[in-house]
């Protein structure tokens, strides 16, 4: 692999009770992390990122989905998916929108999971230990509010000054008890009032 990965960190939550009473079944979330070497640490400004970009953010990607599918039965398991980058003090954020902003990294994880909908994202810098949040959303439709769910995690010893936390994050189910609706249900509700506040006037 082009990038140098130092330690690959998974965390994995089984949500059994949500607000006193017992979801209809577990919702398993898996976040997977790894702890690269920023490409660009210690040269400057670098104007072009391509190279590093090109060379190795497919295998990356290839790798990571490897890892999060291996806890589930299947890609058709997963229901809501997710990505985040945590650059360390001495990078950019662009660094770290530089590994997981591209079709070569997240394309992967879309096919394997025969996903229609775009992954939902954070970027940040932090130190070691900082709090790493893994936003997800229904892989196949971005209005599905039952599955805006998100994974949290931390690394003790990472990133360094010097590194970038890659993660990816799945999710057998959306929250155990939605009951706010769908974006739909908004559009049809409004539709209906600025209709009946015409007939109205």
């Amino acid at each position: 692999m082009h990038f140098e990965v130092r330690k690959v960190v998974t965390t994995i939550e089984e949500l059994r009770i949500e607000g006193g009473k017992p979801a209809a079944v577990p919702i398993t979330m898996v976040g997977v992390a790894y702890v690269i070497k920023n490409p660009w640490a210690g040269q400057g400004f670098v104007e072009n990122l391509r190279p590093e970009i090109t060379a190795g953010c497919s295998e990356l990607g290839e790798q990571m989905v490897a890892k999060v599918l291996a806890h589930f039965p299947s890609g058709d398991a997963i229901e809501a998916y997710g990505k985040a980058a945590v650059i360390g003090l001495d990078g950019e954020i662009e660094h770290a929108s530089g590994i997981i902003h591209t079709l070569r990294f997240g394309n992967h994880y879309r096919d394997a999971v025969n996903a229609k909908s775009f992954l939902s994202f954070t970027n940040k810098r932090g130190p070691a230990g900082t709090s790493i949040q893994i936003p997800m959303m229904h892989k196949d439709d971005a209005g599905f509010r039952s599955h805006y769910i998100t994974l949290e995690m931390h690394i003790e010893d990472a990133p360094a000054a010097d590194e970038i936390i890659v993660v990816l994050g799945g999710s057998d189910g959306g929250r155990a008890h939605p009951r706010i609706g769908n974006r739909y249900l908004d559009m049809e509700e409004i539709a209906a009032e600025e209709a009946a506040n015409k007939v109205q006037n």
